[in-house]
C-alpha cells in the first residue's frame, strides 16, 4: 500500500500540481503519559484525497498512516513497534493522535496532503519525563564542619533521575541560583545557606517547559541550632542513667552473695595443734591456726582411768 500511495504521488506531481505549500514546523512539547493530536489542517477527507504521515527519529524516517481513497491504513509494528496500539487516525480530517506518549515518540512528524496541491506540515514533539517533588535536606557534613557558633544553616535541595530540566533555588520571587541537565537519568542537587532566623521565604523550584514542581522551606522546621547539642545531651543523660543503674545491680548482687555466706558458719574440727576450718562455698578453702588447750583436772578423770571429753570455746588466733 505504501509503495502504491508513493506511486500515485509521484504521479500527482508529474501530472502538473497546481502549487507546494511551503513547509511549517509546529513545535510540540508534551509530558509523558499524555496524549497528543497532530492537527492537518484538512476540513473533510476526499476521494480523490492522498494523504501520508511520516515519522523521523536521527536520520531514520519511517511510515506511521496513509490515507487513500478514503480508507485507513495504520502501521504500527516492526520498525514502528513503539507506536504499538498508540495511533490513531481521525477518519474526517485525517488527523494523528498518539495516545500514552513516551520519550521514545520524541521526533519529526510529517504529513503530505495532495489534492491539486502539496501541503506539507511538520511537527517536532519533545516528551518531557514526569517531574517530581524535589525534596530539600540539611547538609550534615556542611553542618558539621563549621564552627558550633555559627548561625548559618547548609541546605541541600535534590532530584533524581532526572532529564532536560532546571533545578532552581529562589529567595520570594527572585532567582538565587540554578543548574540544568539535559541528558537522561541525572541527579541534580542544589545548595543554599541561610541564617538560623531567616524569615524570608525559600522555595525549591524543578521545572521543565512545560511544567514545574516546587517544594518550600520550612527553616524553622530543619535549622534548629541548638538540635545537635540537645540530642548529643539525650544520650549523654541515656548514658549516665545506664550506668547508674548498672552500678545498683551489681552492688545488690554483692550484698547478696556477702549475707549469702555469712549465714551458711563454717564447721570446726580440732586435731592435733590445728584446727581445720570448712565453709560451704564453690571452692573448698582450709584455713589453719592455732589452738589453745587446757589441761584437764584429776575430777574430770572417768572412773575406769579414761580421759574425760570436755567441750569448750575454742579462741582462734
Amino acid at each position: 500500500m505504501v509503495v502504491h500511495a508513493f506511486f500515485c504521488f509521484c504521479l500527482w506531481l508529474l501530472g502538473g500540481v497546481s502549487g507546494v505549500y511551503t513547509d511549517e514546523t509546529e513545535m510540540i512539547s508534551v509530558m509523558e503519559g499524555d496524549s497528543v493530536t497532530l492537527n492537518t489542517d484538512v476540513t473533510e477527507i476526499q476521494r480523490n484525497h492522498l494523504m501520508l504521515w511520516t515519522f523521523r527519529f536521527n536520520s531514520s524516517e519511517t511510515h506511521l498512516a496513509e490515507i487513500y481513497k478514503q480508507t485507513i491504513s495504520v502501521y504500527d509494528s516492526g520498525v514502528n513497534e513503539r507506536f504499538r496500539d498508540r495511533l490513531q487516525i481521525d477518519e474526517q480530517t485525517g488527523s494523528l493522535t498518539i495516545t500514552n506518549i513516551n520519550r521514545l515518540h520524541s521526533g519529526l512528524y510529517k504529513v503530505q496532503v495532495m489534492k491539486g496541491v502539496v501541503k506539507h506540515k511538520s511537527f517536532n514533539i519533545s516528551v518531557y519525563g514526569i517531574l517530581t517533588v524535589p525534596v530539600i535536606i540539611r547538609d550534615s557534613l556542611q553542618n558539621s564542619s563549621s564552627s558550633s557558633g555559627s548561625s548559618r544553616c547548609s541546605l541541600v535541595c535534590s532530584a533524581v533521575n532526572m532529564s532536560h530540566v532546571t533545578l532552581s533555588w529562589y529567595k520570594g520571587n527572585s532567582l538565587l541560583s540554578s543548574i540544568s541537565v539535559s541528558d537522561l537519568g541525572i541527579s541534580l542537587s542544589l545548595p543554599l545557606e541561610v541564617e538560623y532566623q531567616d524569615k524570608n521565604t525559600y522555595s525549591c523550584v524543578l521545572n521543565n517547559p512545560i511544567r514545574n514542581q516546587t517544594r518550600h522551606l520550612d527553616i524553622s522546621e530543619l535549622c534548629q541550632p541548638n538540635s545537635e547539642s540537645s540530642q548529643t545531651s539525650f544520650l549523654i543523660v541515656v548514658s549516665l542513667l545506664l550506668l547508674l543503674l548498672t552500678a545498683v545491680v551489681v552492688l545488690i548482687f554483692c550484698r547478696h552473695r556477702k549475707y549469702t555466706q555469712a549465714k551458711q558458719k563454717g564447721k570446726y574440727y580440732v586435731q592435733t595443734n590445728y584446727i581445720y576450718i570448712y565453709t560451704q562455698s564453690n571452692e573448698e578453702d582450709v584455713d589453719y591456726t592455732d589452738a589453745t588447750f587446757i589441761k584437764h583436772r584429776a575430777q574430770d578423770m572417768e572412773a575406769d582411768g579414761r580421759d574425760q571429753t570436755v567441750y569448750s570455746e575454742v579462741a582462734l588466733r
